[in-house]
């Protein structure tokens, strides 16, 4: 064990596989099956499940693309499933580190291919661990909630060393944006700032466990309810998120990340009434409606539980101490 708490390298290696999120879409051994993705592509209902969010996906992006689109017809969404996986000590054991999205943009008028946003959805095994087995082992049996030392921190770096490795540079032209739901326990504030694509923005009451979570990966997070939406959206990216992505850029985050949200959050993203001045999202809001695609949403937190322990058996616990001095080297 000594040995291998020593042989953690300074520059990991990263391998990045791919694949197409399609109606034909079988996830991955190694694909975290709480991912937004792989949850749908299973059971019965798999193939009509993959068909309607894709379908769903692609009208949202004509209907806010609809500038040279009269038949709201023009463009499609491809969706491929970058798998990242990570080799922290040279021997060529990799672990499952992260998952994103990768966005492509099919223009039928011009015939042209054009690429769209990586990110998107993010899945991180140690993000289970650190949320589904760290945090609830550090507040068992304690009357009020605290987070631990230092939480957060290794995930952080690690993401943070991904993107600017020559791996991340030399498969994708620019940097991440992942887009996420709002906190149903914190309040939302309407502005007066307006985009034309990504809609009103928004301000929270408080800063979030999360999105704490997600700044320690370098990210800073903005909130907008994008046209014809009823709720905002969480955009954490780096850089400059309204300057830095074209309009068709960000309407395939929003088409495809909204879609996944009014499956997986309808009382929230798929409400009857869209978010007022002053908005307070609720998950035990009745007055919603359901989209034809089937998802256990119970199934998918007990599962999150067993992917963080599958994370602390074979990612942190052997290597401890060794990650969490290459962190702090990192850091420093």
């Amino acid at each position: 064990m000594e040995n291998i708490q020593h042989a953690v390298k300074s520059e990991f290696v990263f391998t990045l596989k791919s694949i197409y999120f399609n109606e034909n879409y079988i996830p991955s051994n190694s694909t975290r099956t709480t991912t937004n993705f792989a949850n749908l592509a299973r059971g019965t209902s798999r193939q009509e499940n993959l068909r309607n969010t894709i379908n769903m996906i692609n009208n949202r992006f004509n209907a806010l693309a609809n500038w040279d689109n009269p038949n709201n017809d023009r463009y499609s969404v491809e969706l491929e499933i970058v798998s990242v996986d990570i080799d922290i000590d040279g021997s060529g054991t990799t672990f499952p580190s992260i998952e994103i999205l990768k966005t492509h943009i099919i223009d039928h008028t011009t015939g042209q291919r054009i690429e769209g946003i990586v990110g998107n959805n993010f899945s991180s095994y140690v993000r289970d661990y650190d949320f589904s087995v760290l945090l609830l082992e550090h507040n068992k049996g304690k009357d009020k909630f605290s987070i631990p030392d230092n939480f957060g921190d290794l995930h952080g770096n690690i993401f943070k060393h991904f993107v600017s490795s020559e791996s991340y540079k030399n498969n994708f032209i620019k940097a991440p944006v992942i887009c996420l739901s709002v906190s149903d326990n914190k309040i939302y504030q309407r502005t007066g700032n307006h985009h034309p694509i990504l809609g009103f923005e928004y301000q929270p009451n408080e800063s979030s466990l999360t999105e704490q979570y997600f700044i320690k990966m370098g990210l800073q997070v903005r909130y907008f309810m994008p046209p014809n939406s009823v709720a905002p959206l969480a955009f954490f990216f780096f850089g400059d998120l309204l300057a830095d992505y074209t309009n068709l850029e960000l309407i395939s985050t929003i088409s495809t990340m909204e879609t996944f949200q009014k499956i997986y959050r309808p009382e929230i993203y798929n409400a009857n009434s869209a978010a007022g001045v002053c908005y307070k999202p609720s998950l035990k809001n009745q007055d919603h409606s359901l989209t034809k695609i089937v998802y256990n949403r119970e199934e998918r937190s007990q599962l999150a539980i067993e992917q963080g322990r599958f994370a602390e058996k074979h990612f942190i616990k052997p290597h401890q101490s060794a990650l969490e001095q290459w962190s702090a080297d990192f850091a420093r």
